[in-house]
């Protein structure tokens, strides 16, 4: 059973203007984002991080290489975790999107959402939990059962693949927070995946260089790491 931890970009230019920045190019973090990011390295550098995964977009390249340079490892990037593909809302403020029709529905029945000239958020989805789960199978497979690993992706990316992990409905998602620079953790096992943390920003994550834990959910919420 490896351990994804999925890491949200830094704060960046777009999240501080109110712009739905999307997959526009030349996008980066702002001096908050960098601080932000920097104190994710640091929690992250006693955790036996054995690949990093990226999307291609700046702002999670700048995310990946705070947390890479503590582990020696060079980011393997993949589109499919990329930012969903929002079409003709991409680059517009989130004011003017809040008046659109369409913003209903991402709000209560994101399952039907379909940007104009972009995704669908189910699609999203789909390739974002098809290349985690690949990823994750990839490296249990290369180094053990006991592998971290880190994914480092975007806002809503994040909380649907969080959603698939806790069985919830697409529908569901917007239920779920998930910050700038924070850290949520996922377990998959052959049962069933356990989502572990969501949305953290501090916290101790030595327990993570322990044994691997046993599959079967324990009874009455265990004891928990040591």
């Amino acid at each position: 059973m490896a351990i994804v931890l999925l890491v949200r970009h830094g704060r960046s230019s777009a999240n501080t203007s109110g712009t739905l920045a999307g997959r526009l190019p030349g996008v980066h973090l702002d001096d908050t984002g960098r601080e932000q990011v920097a104190r994710t390295g640091e929690r992250l550098a006693d955790v036996p991080v054995v690949e990093v995964v990226t999307s291609p977009l700046e702002r999670c390249g700048e995310t990946t290489d705070a947390i890479a340079r503590h582990h020696d490892l060079t980011a393997t990037v993949d589109e499919a975790v990329t930012e969903c593909g929002y079409g003709d809302w991409q680059g517009r403020p989130l004011t003017e999107l809040a008046d659109e029709a369409l913003w209903r529905t991402v709000q209560s029945q994101p399952s039907a959402a379909t940007f104009p000239g972009g995704e669908s958020l189910m699609a999203m989805q789909a390739r974002a939990v098809t290349a985690i789960r690949q990823h994750d199978a990839r490296i249990e497979a290369a180094h053990g059962p006991s592998a971290v690993w880190v994914a480092v992706s975007h806002g809503d990316v994040i909380k649907s693949v969080l959603a698939d992990a806790a069985g919830m409905h697409l529908d569901l998602f917007q239920r779920l927070h998930v910050d700038p620079a924070s850290v949520s953790i996922v377990r998959y096992a052959p049962q069933r995946p356990t989502v572990v943390a969501v949305n953290t920003h501090a916290g101790d994550l030595g327990w993570l260089r322990g044994p691997e834990p046993s599959g079967d959910a324990p009874v009455g919420g265990g004891a928990g790491p040591a």
